[in-house]
């Protein structure tokens, strides 16, 4: 491969950062020295082949991660991450939640929710030169957005020629590099195994994002496809995928100080950000974040606490608020107690004065950085004032809209339509719209967008969307009794509620949807005009910042390279891996105290209630309690460990991010990091940044000795 700047932005030591980083394969070689150096006993260029042994294990769920176990498709991931499956399986009569699901069969096993997907990674290839090709190069604002996006979708159409896989042009470094990935897109998803709650949520949100944990944070898919190996839909004729390759369970336990390292599809860093976005993050986006979610949370517990049945289309919803809300509420307070934007503002400075101290530099980089930093604060500043009008569009509102785009989009060709709304789409907007009803109440959803639109009236004129207030019924001066009635008289004048009613939109013209009366569907053809205006507006905007982010990124690059500072790309869903080492650490979140590098099921005992997040299954507290163990004891604990810390750095999306030892052998599933060191998203912290694994010894042990998943045991090479 030619040297790109992805290349160039390592070549630096990165021995002082040896933990950290969320690298791309391809970029392994170049700290193969520091791979060795923490334990590694693999060709670090052996992680680069993305076709072979262990990459080709190692896929994606769509914002998990996951990894093939068996040769017969049996994909592990987070119990988390089969959360929704599980739920949509559920009902009062059979709660699949709290008594948990094993198949032991083929034939048992369940669909998962609808739109579940299994991507399998099959290449990743530089297109930067296609993406930016020379008469892009030359535009700016909407017309460089234009550009891209004709340039993207053409490269994805010539990809996607190849049936059955999907394909994405990922940016790196602000749009300074684009690469092809190119993923098999396995359409039949099939729950197999997920222990009860009390196993796999143990400790619920009160232990989330702390230590010690003792959560069973694991659960098990299998992907099907056509008799001839081919992607397909959901039919009882399709057979298990056969991978190529798969993990097998580490037949040695770890221990602290081993090497580790996780292999998956981490969402967003921040790292390369901008004091002003540090600034407007953690000064107005992640507070009023943290209050709209705990607002969220009351409100559906409210709403659903006599209703089984609607509690359980909210579970998935709910376990994801919360999830975010403490994220943000630990990053906030480790945000109070830093000099991060201070020490921010001082880098950024110090390389603003690097730039001056050359004309050369000053040429090539000042304009930009200047310029991005005024185009930054106008996005912050429209966002800000949006905050409360995208959270009051009532959810079928928001679908009436997402079908009117559909109808206008399907009235182009293929190539000219709007991403997200061409052929490649239609399946996967199909199944989502299909699947509304299993988590969609009109009395929750109501009383969600009610609070909301209150704060939102309540806002300046000038600061409201005049084609939003004219679609809703919304005047100056309304109050809460008026807008109540203004909301329930749309609510009543739609049939979108509907399944059937609903699915028939799908396929309709433009001049179908302007015919018709249904309320949400009027409101979506008002709004659709100026709608495409704001859009328009915003890909202005967001050309002009991509133009300028990337200089401003090919001066920090340079600048840290000067310093001998590695610098590698935020993450952004594509595949990576981060390695370490098991650590506990000196100090806990407090700062007193010590932190073990492992828990036991003794603490599981200790925690249990019997009720609420800590109702461990009465079969394996008796397991536990008459020490029916078997071969999982851990030499030194003398018992089974349940979850451990190591100093890998991860984020949102390492859900369910296979964790190996030095010789690519499973040894757990990463599910988890500390409530203190997750600022690492922005500002990392070898000191402090802890991830935690479920330990491979505690899923073994649970399915062998308390849920009896012994076909499972067999199939993976266990038993």
């Amino acid at each position: 491969m030619k040297k790109t700047l992805l290349t160039l932005a390592i070549l630096s030591t990165a021995s002082a950062y040896a933990d950290e980083g969320m690298w791309m394969p391809q970029q392994l070689p170049q700290v193969a020295k520091q791979l060795k150096a923490a334990g590694l006993k693999l060709d670090p260029a052996s992680l680069t082949k993305l076709t072979e042994f262990p990459m080709n294990a190692i896929v994606s769920l769509g914002g998990c991660s996951a990894s093939f176990v068996s040769p017969q498709g049996l994909v592990a991931t987070n119990h988390h991450c089969v959360y929704g499956s599980v739920a949509a399986n559920s009902t009062p009569e059979r709660d699949l939640l709290a008594n948990g699901f094993l198949a032991k069969s083929f034939a048992e096993e369940l669909p998962a929710a609808p739109g579940s997907r299994v991507f399998v990674t099959k290449g990743v290839t530089n297109v930067t030169d296609k993406v930016i090709t020379p008469d892009v190069a030359k535009l700016s604002g909407k017309q460089r957005v234009d550009g891209f996006e004709k340039n993207e979708k053409a490269i994805v159409a010539e990809c996607e020629k190849d049936a059955g896989h999907r394909c994405t042009v990922a940016g790196y470094y602000g749009g300074l590099e684009y690469y092809l990935i190119k993923q098999l897109e396995i359409r039949d998803v099939r729950l197999v195994h997920a222990p009860p709650e009390g196993v796999g949520k143990f400790g619920g949100d009160t232990d989330n994002w702390m230590w010690p944990r003792h959560t069973g944070d694991y659960g098990f898919y299998r992907a099907y496809v056509s008799k001839d190996g081919k992607a397909a839909d959901y039919s009882k004729d399709n057979v298990p995928y056969t991978s190529t390759s798969h993990l097998k369970m580490a037949k040695e336990g770890v221990k602290e100080g081993d090497f580790i390292m996780a292999l998956g599809y981490p969402g967003r860093t921040n790292r390369h950000r901008l004091p002003s976005e540090v600034a407007s993050t953690f000064g107005w986006d992640y507070p009023a974040f943290v209050k709209s979610s705990a607002e969220s949370l009351a409100i559906i517990e409210r709403e659903t606490k006599n209703s089984p049945d609607v509690k359980l289309k909210y579970a998935g919803q709910v376990a994801g608020i919360n999830n975010y809300y403490k994220n943000r509420k630990g990053m906030l307070n480790s945000y109070a107690d830093s000099d991060f934007l201070a020490r921010k503002t001082r880098e950024h400075a110090e390389m603003k004065a690097w730039i001056k101290a050359s004309p050369a530099r000053t040429k090539e980089y000042a304009a930009d950085i200047e310029q991005v930093e005024q185009l930054i604060a106008q996005r912050d500043a429209e966002a800000k004032r949006d905050f409360y009008l995208v959270r009051s569009y009532p959810r079928l509102f928001a679908t009436a809209r997402t079908l009117y785009r559909l109808a206008n989009e399907n009235a182009k060709p293929n190539a000219e339509r709007k991403g997200g709304f061409q052929e490649r789409d239609l399946a996967r907007l199909s199944a989502g719209i299909a699947a509304i009803d299993r988590t969609y109440d009109e009395k929750v959803d109501k009383a969600l967008v009610m609070n909301n639109l209150v704060k939102y009236a309540a806002q300046p004129k000038e600061q409201r969307s005049a084609n939003f207030d004219a679609a809703m019924g919304i005047r100056d001066g309304m109050g809460e009794a008026e807008l109540k009635a203004t909301l329930d008289a749309m609510y009543a004048g739609s049939t979108m509620h509907n399944k059937t009613e609903r699915a028939a939109w799908i396929g309709k013209t433009p001049a179908d949807f302007k015919a018709s009366g249904d309320s949400f569907i009027k409101g979506a053809v008002a709004m659709y005009d100026a709608g495409l205006k704001r859009e328009a507006e915003m890909e202005e905007l967001g050309g002009k910042i991509q133009q300028a982010y990337a200089n401003y990124m090919k001066a920090k690059i340079a600048y840290m390279n000067s310093k001998g500072q590695p610098v590698y790309p935020d993450a952004n869903g594509t595949l990576r891996v981060t390695y370490g080492n098991v650590a506990g650490r000196a100090h806990g979140a407090d700062g007193t105290g010590s932190w073990s590098a492992f828990t036991t099921v003794k603490g599981v005992v200790a925690k249990a209630t019997g009720e609420g997040e800590f109702n461990a299954p009465a079969a394996q507290l008796a397991a536990i309690q008459s020490k029916d163990f078997g071969k999982y004891v851990d030499p030194k604990l003398k018992t089974v460990p349940v979850n451990y810390l190591a100093t890998l750095d991860i984020t949102g999306g390492n859900s369910g991010s296979a964790a190996l030892n030095s010789k690519a052998e499973f040894i757990g599933l990463a599910f988890d990091g500390t409530l203190d060191s997750i600022i690492s998203d922005w500002d990392y912290n070898k000191v402090n940044t802890r991830d935690i694994q479920v330990d491979v010894r505690y899923m073994l042990w649970n399915m062998k000795h308390v849920d009896k998943a012994d076909n499972l045991l067999k199939e993976m090479g266990v038993e």
